[in-house]
This record gives C-alpha cells, sequence and structure tokens, in this order.
C-alpha cells in the first residue's frame, strides 16, 4: 500500500457516467492507504451510484448539494477546495468537462474546483462518439491550459457497446500519476533512464537464449522515479509488466537493441541506471526456419554482446550518475567492487540470486549497494520499497556531486 497517501487530503469529484462504479473502488484503495478523502458527487452521479456507497468507502460524508443547511456544508465550495491537496474529477463527464472549461459555477463540484488551488486532475469517461467531438477536445485543451491535468481515456468496448477511446483507467495505471503529484519531488528537472527486464537472443523462430529476469526490479525503479519528479525513459526487454502512463517506454528483444536504444538515450540522461539482465553471448548463426529436433547439433556457437555497461562508463560524462545491478550467487561484495571498478560506476547494487526470497521472479529484494568509499546492506522489503531506497542514494550522489561543482 503506498505511503505517500497516508494524511494526504483528497478531493474526489464523481459525474454523471457509468464509470462512476469503478471510482468508488479508487476510494476504497484511497482510504486504505489512510488518505483524507472527500466526496463530491454531482445530480447525475448520484443516478449511477448513491452516496451512501461512498460515505462508506470513505468513512465520510458525501457532499452533494451547496445549499445544505448543515453547518458543515457552510461554505463547502471554499472549504473542500482549500484543503485538498489534490482534486480528482472522475468519471469526468462531457457536461463537467464543458462547465470546468466555461467557468461556470452552477453547483458546488464546478464551484469547489473554481474556488481551489490544488492540482487538479480530470479523468475523462464517455462514449467515444461525445469524447472525440471537436466541442469536448476543444474544451479539454482549455482545462490544459488552465494548469490541470488531463488523463487520457482507455480504449476499448464501451457500455453502449461501441468500441473506441472513453473508458475510465483502471486505478492501476493512475496510481502512479496521483502518488507523482502528492511526492516529494527530490528528482524534479532530472532526467532518468532506466533498463529491465531480460533480453532473448534468437537462435530459430521457435527458440532463444534468455534468463530469468522479470524485469519487476526496474520497473520499480522507473515507477519510483517517476513519482519522484524524473522525467525517465525505460528501455525494457520482454515482459508483462506495465509502466505508469508518464513514462517513455522502449520495448527492446535482443541485446544489440537495448545497446542501441540505451546508447541514444544515454547522452542526455542526468542518472542511469541499469538493472536489466542483458543476455551476455548471443547464437553465431540466427536460422530463418525451426530447426527440426533430429538436425539439433550438441553444441551451439556462440558470440559476445556489447557490455553496454562498460561502454555507459566510458562514455560517462561529468556530472552525470552511472548505477549498474550485479546478479550474484557468492563473493557479492568481491565481484561487486570488480564491477564497480571496471564499469566506472558510481554505485554498484548486487542482488544476491542463490536466497529464494531475493533475486529474479520474486516481490521483494535486499541489495548490497556499493560505492567507492563505502558499502550498505538494504534490508529485504518489496521491490517497490527498496527502489525508492536506492533512490534516496541516487538523490544524495547527485547532491554531493552538485556541491563539489559549485566549490569548484
Amino acid at each position: 500500500m503506498a505511503r505517500v497517501y497516508a494524511g494526504k487530503r483528497i478531493l474526489i469529484g464523481v459525474t454523471g457516467s457509468v464509470a462512476a462504479f469503478k471510482v468508488a473502488g479508487w476510494v476504497s484503495t484511497l482510504a486504505k492507504a489512510e488518505a483524507l478523502v472527500s466526496v463530491i458527487m454531482t445530480e447525475s452521479a448520484r443516478q449511477f451510484v448513491t452516496p451512501l456507497t461512498f460515505s462508506a468507502l470513505s468513512g465520510e460524508k458525501v457532499h452533494t448539494d451547496m445549499f445544505e443547511t448543515e453547518s458543515s456544508e457552510v461554505m463547502a465550495h471554499i472549504n473542500l477546495g482549500r484543503e485538498a491537496d489534490i482534486i480528482i474529477i472522475a468519471p469526468a463527464s462531457a457536461q463537467t468537462i464543458a462547465r470546468l472549461a466555461n467557468g461556470m459555477a452552477e453547483d458546488l463540484l464546478s464551484t469547489t474546483v473554481l474556488a481551489a488551488r490544488a492540482p487538479v486532475y480530470i479523468c475523462p469517461a464517455m462514449n467515444t462518439r461525445m469524447f472525440s467531438h471537436p466541442a469536448t477536445q476543444l474544451n479539454l485543451e482549455k482545462l490544459k491550459s488552465f494548469g490541470y491535468t488531463v488523463i487520457d481515456p482507455d480504449e476499448g468496448m464501451m457500455a453502449c457497446k461501441e468500441e473506441g477511446k472513453g473508458r475510465l483507467p483502471e486505478w492501476d495505471q493512475v496510481d502512479d500519476i496521483f502518488q507523482r503529484a502528492l511526492s516529494n519531488h527530490d528528482l524534479s528537472g532530472k532526467s532518468v533512464l532506466v533498463t529491465a527486464g531480460p533480453t532473448r537472443e534468437p537462435i530459430d523462430p521457435a527458440r532463444f537464449l534468455s534468463n530469468r529476469s522479470s524485469g519487476k526490479m526496474g520497473f520499480a525503479v522507473a515507477r519510483a522515479a517517476y513519482r519522484r519528479g524524473a522525467e525517465v525513459t525505460l528501455v525494457s526487454g520482454p515482459t508483462s509488466l506495465t509502466a505508469p502512463l508518464g513514462v517513455k517506454r522502449i520495448d527492446i528483444q535482443t541485446a544489440i537493441e537495448m545497446h542501441d536504444a540505451v546508447m541514444e538515450y544515454a547522452s542526455s540522461s542526468r542518472i542511469i541506471i541499469k538493472s536489466a539482465a542483458v543476455s551476455d553471448y548471443r547464437a553465431r548463426t540466427i536460422f530463418d526456419e525451426k530447426v527440426k529436433k533430429e538436425q539439433i547439433k550438441g553444441s551451439l556457437e556462440l558470440e559476445k554482446n556489447p557490455d553496454i555497461l562498460k561502454e555507459l562508463g566510458r562514455r560517462k560524462k561529468e556530472g552525470q550518475v552511472l548505477i549498474g545491478f550485479a546478479a550474484e550467487s557468492s563473493r557479492l561484495e568481491k565481484e561487486g567492487r570488480k564491477k564497480l571498478q571496471a564499469k566506472n560506476l558510481d554505485m554498484i547494487a548486487v542482488n544476491n540470486i542463490k536466497s529464494d526470497s531475493t533475486g529474479f521472479e520474486v516481490d521483494n529484494n535486499q541489495l548490497l549497494l556499493l560505492t567507492a568509499d563505502g558499502s550498505e546492506n538494504l534490508p529485504l522489503v518489496s521491490k517497490e520499497r527498496i527502489a525508492d531506497m536506492l533512490l534516496d542514494r541516487v538523490v544524495d550522489i547527485c547532491s554531493r556531486e552538485q556541491r563539489s561543482e559549485l566549490s569548484k
């Protein structure tokens, strides 16, 4: 459960869309994460989900009418907007989008948004033709010009049985966006390049050489860096994982493809974190047709893949921070220090892949962090948590380098 939500005041505006039922799940998740969730429902929203549902899930009274006479509702449109750390309009109907774009204040939600100074996130959900209509698109552009963030809807089958763009995204797609809005942006203004996952080296159309990497560690690092305000590029080998919507993802298959993608973005990246498990070798000959088992020989001729991390170390510019990962089964510190020095790294994170609870294909990890002047054993925690701990050390390295540059 995301720690960033604890104690944060989150105002959710629910409008008239069948997707309102999805937002009930959002509210439940946020409440479990110890966020202080307030809900405003428009009149149309109450035709789809009752206020009682949101009240039960949030543990708070649901706000519906600007003119209710209860003391708690006096100046609600001012107080709710003033107290919120973030405002999320989800699902945002075409009607509400039009109201907000034109500065209309005819219900509690639109009035509250007008009076608020908190970041506003708009999550449209409607029929695909309504979403693509020029009026809706113009209104969304106006909202962006006001400084609001518009989260594009998903494509797929709509409740009206039409296919297209207009579905409210699932929570796991928007979670990182909201966490980014509420997090400490200690990586703001920094470009971060992350590699993740395995590579696959083809032998024939059916077979390849690869390894057990799932990509979970690299994706966790990319997600954490994005939440902390960085501009993140993720170069990933084959994996079923999804990256945050705000992360630029480049999918590759082979080590050569990863090499080319990494080198393209390396020079413009302030921080490079190379957690991918790249195949050391590839087949010298790749067959166009599947090799029949009776034709397979007892040996496979291999040739070396480029050492991407070593090349990054050779090319490293002044002020650039380069972090490597090493998967080891013994002599963790000795092997890690050899790579730290040989590849000109600022820090290396060493995985013990022999343990059943760390390394490949599991959700937890325990890293040994090595720098030129020290070492640190991180605890056994989730990969999401350890990604943040790793980035804490990266921020420290960046700060030291910045102070060093200022003192010159």
